[in-house]
């Protein structure tokens, strides 16, 4: 997983969900869904979009991008919802890899600052408390 972000980030200059899936011509839309539905990755024809709930915050979208990009660098021939259950734990194994997948680009290159807790750290990454827990 570590090599896949790191050749992925070296090659699109950037840790922004956003700009690798563009870069790896992966559609990104928008839509509304029924409360706890954040997104999902999906192929269609041989394309491959990410959809993301609309009223989610910025912060939020980036996350969910960044997950659904791990579904298709990580799950490759499998569509994934991601629904959330009020927790992040007890997660299934393939919806736990893409939360780590996301985590780790949303920290990549960025450096902890010398006495940044590791909360104050994921923070200023842009990654929510939801998923301060994980085990990576």
């Amino acid at each position: 997983m570590d090599d896949i972000i790191h050749k992925l980030v070296r090659r699109f200059k950037t840790n922004d969900p956003f700009v690798i899936a563009k870069g790896l011509n992966i559609l990104v839309r928008h839509a509304e869904f029924d409360p706890g539905t954040r997104g999902f990755y999906y192929k269609r024809l041989r394309r491959r979009f990410i959809v993301i709930h609309n009223g989610l915050s910025e912060e939020w979208q980036r996350v969910v991008c960044a997950h659904e990009l791990g579904h298709d660098r990580l799950h490759s021939g499998m569509s994934q919802f991601w629904i959330d259950e009020h927790t992040f734990f007890n997660l299934g194994k393939y919806e736990r890899q893409a939360n780590i997948f996301a985590v780790k680009l949303l920290t990549h290159s960025i450096e902890r600052q010398s006495g940044e807790t590791r909360e104050a750290y994921l923070l200023r990454c842009g990654v929510p408390k939801q998923l301060h827990n994980l085990e990576m």
